[in-house]
């Protein structure tokens, strides 16, 4: 018996140590559903080419990301130094887009980055791979699809096991005692896991109510400006509109920042129902009467304060 406690002692720390070892999580998506196979560090990530790629466990805080298309009319992308972590180093949840440019050109920019979450389910139509492990079959999650797992584990009469779960980490402990019997005992686990339905974007819907802005890091630069150009790109005001909506709801800005976008609008209207949209993800709010310098009318600076006023 001293034995099996020595060997569970000895296995605590290894388990401990893993559970800090979440690492970070990427996902690239192709608006237009451009088929790729995504690279990094040379090593490449989906055998067979998918339109929406989610890597987790990714140890490193940076990448050169590659991307090339099933269409070999469309030019390979590549990004250096690709960040998987936020400005305190810590890993992150990223997401890039994949979009054609007005010539018809694929450009990979910034669209969002926001904590890692435990025993996340990807969203329907992704390919998920865990970064390091060998291929397996393709696994794209789909629709409403449940999988059932049954394990059944049988110890003998000198045997005795022992089972932990931490983190998501899965280990198993056998000892044999020649000269113990501790019996035979029959353990029968079924696991069932359900996908849940949803969009191709492989992101987590949150909101400043959870995540909390005010005070917290705003945006760093490389990534603001990778997410001004995805917005700029729009054809229209309208497409600009929802695009920075979409990017500040995983986002926090700075009221500066919020400025920039502002003034990427070409209707006063537009860039007042940014302004409103912006207020709870800026990370200074107190500074948020700066955005009245982007109004050409009075009437939408003094909408703009009764609105912040309401808030």
């Amino acid at each position: 018996m001293k034995r099996i406690l020595l060997a569970i002692l000895f296995f605590a720390p290894i388990i401990g140590f893993a559970q800090f070892q979440q690492g970070g999580t990427l996902n690239i998506f192709s608006e237009d559903g451009d088929k790729f196979t995504l690279i990094l560090n040379g090593e490449k990530q989906n055998e067979t080419p998918q339109t929406n790629v989610r890597i987790e466990e990714l140890p490193q805080p940076y990448y050169n990301a590659k991307v090339i298309f099933e269409d070999k009319a469309l030019a390979p992308i590549s990004k250096n130094s690709l960040m998987i972590t936020d400005a305190d180093g810590k890993f992150m949840d990223v997401t890039y887009k994949i979009r054609k440019d007005k010539q018809n050109k694929p450009k990979m920019n910034y669209f969002s980055m926001i904590p890692v979450q435990e025993n996340f389910i990807a969203p329907s139509g992704v390919y998920v791979h865990r970064f390091g492990q060998p291929f397996g079959p393709a696994v794209v999650t789909t629709q409403g699809v449940g999988v059932t797992r049954t394990t059944t584990t049988t110890t003998q009469s000198n045997t005795v096991g022992a089972s932990v779960n931490v983190g998501g980490l899965n280990m198993s402990v056998s000892i044999q005692d020649p000269d113990a019997d501790f019996g035979t005992t029959t353990h029968t686990t079924t696991t069932t896991t359900h996908h849940q339905s949803g969009g191709g974007i492989p992101r987590q819907q949150t909101t400043q109510q959870t995540r909390g802005c005010s005070g917290n890091w705003a945006m760093s630069a490389a990534n603001f400006n990778d997410a001004k150009n995805t917005i700029d790109e729009g054809a229209f005001d309208d497409t600009k509109l929802s695009t920075a909506k979409s990017i500040v709801t995983s986002n926090c800005l700075s009221t500066d920042q919020i400025m920039q976008i502002c003034r990427l609008f070409s209707f006063e209207e537009n860039k007042l129902a940014f302004a409103k949209f912006a207020y709870p993800y800026a990370t200074d709010p107190r500074n948020y009467f700066k955005i009245n310098n982007v109004f050409s009318f009075s009437t939408s600076k003094e909408e703009l304060n009764s609105f912040i006023q309401g808030n």
